[in-house]
């Protein structure tokens, strides 16, 4: 149903296409301030990593895809045994630029003008720049992004908001990462040889291709995190793209950094071959926690004995999320590399202070318990949470906590995919899911992928979350709320409509006009009326963006 609907959607529209050349075709426009990122020659420079990498990507998407009918078939990950030398090895990874050895609060955000000001300015160690979960990935999106970041680099971004509040840059600012797309999508706006080119290369391309000289003459560098990935086989493409990109600019060899998320479950079994890969380029792994939950949901979810609770049950201090977060601090430590904390995704909340203190309370504690098990710094998504980050991690006796090795920790496969809890299933759960899913789809589709909900920053990775809930629910035994109602696709399409009635009256008319809620709605009951599951919703959800 939902590959009909978008099939539908996309013969609607005409193919715009502004330039041709050298079996380069790029759609979307490409005059005016576009012109000065999409240069022939920054083009061209992403186009040949296309043609060097994009097979080989193409065939880790396969990799992925035949993983997963082992899993599906019972196979049990574990830890490689063709990679055993590698962790049983005296090895440590490059160190770090000056700019990158503290990094204890991280803030944030998607690409976009005012929040790259703010975010650079609001006193985080660094701030990562966002292509990915939190970006809406519209043509304008991508190169207004791309316009914004380059801007941000030589210090000229300045931006005046219709209240005529005017922002610009101070002497001192965070550092600057940026987040190019996953691997999995591609960008459908620049095609070589006919093909879309890896939107990951696409993003990291022209970044790199624009401003790597630019930064390393600031005393900085070109700085990545790299999402999504499954495999080490996956950081040795980014490590080849890293190497051929460095050598193509005339940048020393090891300028490139990159902070990798460990945020899928089976990259938790292959910590130490990625840093292994990456090990003159690696700035460390980082606990990408949202995505770790979506991702044990989606590699698990023909399991028969497999089921998770509502969403808000599945904490950092649930057993097999702890293992993980403390496995990735000992291996990292192990290596000479940071360990980085997971995303605190609270906004504040302004009226109504009670509420407030008792949010703020679980972001202390939540920042305490990663900078007493030994992380090196954390992730929030507002500058609010600012201070709560920065008292829990101002206790290091340095920058970092590379020093605390954490040889008591004692991980197994077992503990790693011993998943709970696997109850309460409420209906207020299934009811959050269906809201989260239809305000975050809602918004997204009209460019808007950081959205504040319920006084929380969803982006991308957490919708997946409510969304893969609901398919798997639907269709596991397990999937039966603590009344004892087995949750059915009949219910969801009861619920949808109430729910969105409730987005709507919440909104309000003027606020809900500016989404595309019913569409939403539509699409969230075809992702789990479909029995084939949908990888990630960005990918059909794609289609509809401009």
């Amino acid at each position: 149903m939902l590959a009909a609907f978008v099939e539908d959607f996309i013969m609607s529209r005409a193919a715009r296409t502004t330039s041709s050349s050298h079996g380069i075709d790029l759609r979307g426009a490409a005059s005016g301030p576009y012109a000065d990122i999409l240069t022939p020659d920054a083009v061209a420079f992403v186009a040949d990593l296309a043609r060097r990498f994009g097979a080989r990507r193409d065939e880790l998407l396969a990799r992925r895809a035949a993983r997963q009918r082992q899993l599906d078939a019972g196979q049990a990950p574990d830890f490689l045994a063709e990679t055993a030398s590698v962790r049983a090895g005296d090895w440590t990874v490059a160190p770090v630029p000056a700019d990158l050895v503290d990094r204890r609060v991280e803030i944030t955000g998607p690409v976009e003008r005012k929040m790259i000001v703010n975010a650079l300015n609001c006193g985080a160690n660094v701030f990562m720049a966002d292509y990915e979960d939190s970006l809406a990935p519209t043509w304008d999106n991508v190169v207004q992004g791309q316009i914004n970041v380059h801007d941000a680099v030589r210090h000229e971004i300045e931006f005046d908001s219709d209240a005529g509040k005017h922002y610009e840059l101070r002497d001192r600012i965070a550092t600057l990462m940026v987040r190019p797309r996953g691997w999995h999508l591609d960008e459908k706006h620049l095609l070589v040889d006919g093909k879309p080119v890896p939107a990951g290369l696409f993003d990291f391309g022209l970044h790199c291709y624009h401003n790597a000289r630019e930064l390393l003459a600031r005393g900085s560098g070109p700085y990545f995190y790299l999402p999504k990935m499954e495999s080490h086989l996956e950081a040795r493409l980014w490590n080849d793209v890293f190497l051929v990109a460095q050598e193509t600019l005339g940048i020393p060899r090891g300028t490139i950094k990159a902070t990798v998320l460990i945020e899928t479950i089976l990259a938790a079994f292959e910590m130490d071959e990625i840093l292994y890969e990456l090990r003159e380029h690696s700035a460390g792994l980082n606990c990408g926690r949202w995505d770790y939950i979506f991702s044990v949901i989606k590699k698990f979810r023909n399991r028969p004995d497999f089921v998770l609770a509502d969403r808000a049950r599945v904490t950092m201090t649930v057993p097999f999320m702890r293992a993980y977060s403390q496995l990735l601090i000992k291996t990292c430590h192990r290596r000479g590399a940071h360990a980085m904390g997971g995303m605190a995704a609270q906004i504040p909340i302004k009226d109504d202070a009670k509420a407030n203190a008792e949010a703020l309370a679980r972001v202390r504690a939540d920042k305490e318990r990663e900078s007493n098990d030994g992380h090196d710094g954390t992730w929030i998504a507002h500058p609010g949470l600012l201070d709560v980050a920065c008292n829990a991690f101002n206790v290091m006796a340095g920058p970092n906590q590379l020093s605390k090795k954490r040889e008591d920790v004692k991980v197994t496969a077992a503990d790693l995919l011993a998943f709970g809890p696997a109850g309460p299933i409420t209906e207020a759960g299934v009811r959050t899911n269906i809201d989260v899913g239809i305000q975050y789809l809602g918004s997204w589709l009209v460019g808007n992928g950081c959205v504040p909900i319920h006084h929380l920053m969803e982006d991308a990775a957490t919708a997946e979350i409510s969304r893969s809930q609901l398919w798997h629910w639907v269709r596991s035994s397990k999937g039966v709320l603590d009344d004892g109602r087995k949750i059915t696709l009949d219910m969801i399409r009861e619920f949808l409509p109430q729910e969105l009635s409730k987005v709507r009256e919440h909104l309000g008319e003027k606020q809900f006009a500016t989404g595309k809620y019913e569409l939403a709605a539509k699409l969230l009951e075809d992702f789990t009326a479909t029995d084939e599951f949908a990888e990630f919703l960005t990918l059909p959800g794609y289609e509809y963006l401009d």
